[in-house]
C-alpha cells in the first residue's frame, strides 16, 4: 500500500467516524500473482459513500505536464475499473496526488471517474496538470488529507 493510498484510507475512516457514518474505507490486499480492480474501496448502505477509489500519484518536479492514460495505467486498467464500476453499483473517482519535490507539500485533486470516461471518449490521452488543479481537492494536513471537500 502507498503512503497515499494508506493516508486517504485512513481519512476517510476518521471521516465517517467523526460525521457519525456508517461506512467503512480499505485497501483490499494484493496478493503477488493476482489482480486488483482498484486501490480503495468503501463499503456503505448509504449509496452515497459506495465508492471506489484508483490512487495515482505524479512527479511534478521532475516535470511532468500530464497524468497520461497511457503512462499511468495499465493496459485494459481503465477498462476493468470502469466494468467493475457498473457491476458494483459504486461510484467511481481517480485521487491525483501531484508530487511537487522536497519542501513543497503535495497536492491531491479528486476526479469523478465519468470525467475520465468522457476524456477517453474523446480520444483524449490524459489530463493536463492545470485540469486536474480544477477539481476538487484534498487538504493534506500532515499525513491525511481533509476528504470532505468531495464528500459533502
Amino acid at each position: 500500500m502507498t503512503e497515499f493510498e494508506r493516508g486517504l484510507v485512513n481519512s476517510l475512516n476518521k471521516f465517517f467516524e467523526k460525521n457519525d457514518i456508517q461506512a467503512i474505507a480499505y485497501r483490499r490486499k494484493q496478493h503477488r500473482f493476482s489482480s486488483q480492480f482498484i486501490d480503495v474501496l468503501v463499503d456503505s448502505l448509504d449509496p452515497d459513500y459506495y465508492l471506489a477509489i484508483e490512487n495515482k500519484s505524479i512527479s511534478t518536479r521532475k516535470g511532468a505536464k500530464k497524468l497520461y492514460f497511457s503512462q499511468h495505467f495499465s493496459e485494459n486498467q481503465i477498462n476493468n475499473i470502469t466494468d467493475f464500476l457498473n457491476r458494483s453499483g459504486r461510484t467511481g473517482y481517480l485521487a491525483v496526488e501531484l508530487k511537487r519535490g522536497r519542501g513543497k507539500s503535495r497536492l491531491a485533486f479528486m476526479i469523478k471517474w465519468e470525467d475520465v470516461i468522457n476524456k477517453l471518449e474523446k480520444n483524449e490521452v490524459g489530463f493536463k496538470l492545470n485540469e486536474i488543479k480544477r477539481f476538487p481537492r484534498i487538504e493534506r494536513c500532515g499525513e491525511e488529507y481533509d476528504v470532505s471537500s468531495f464528500l459533502d
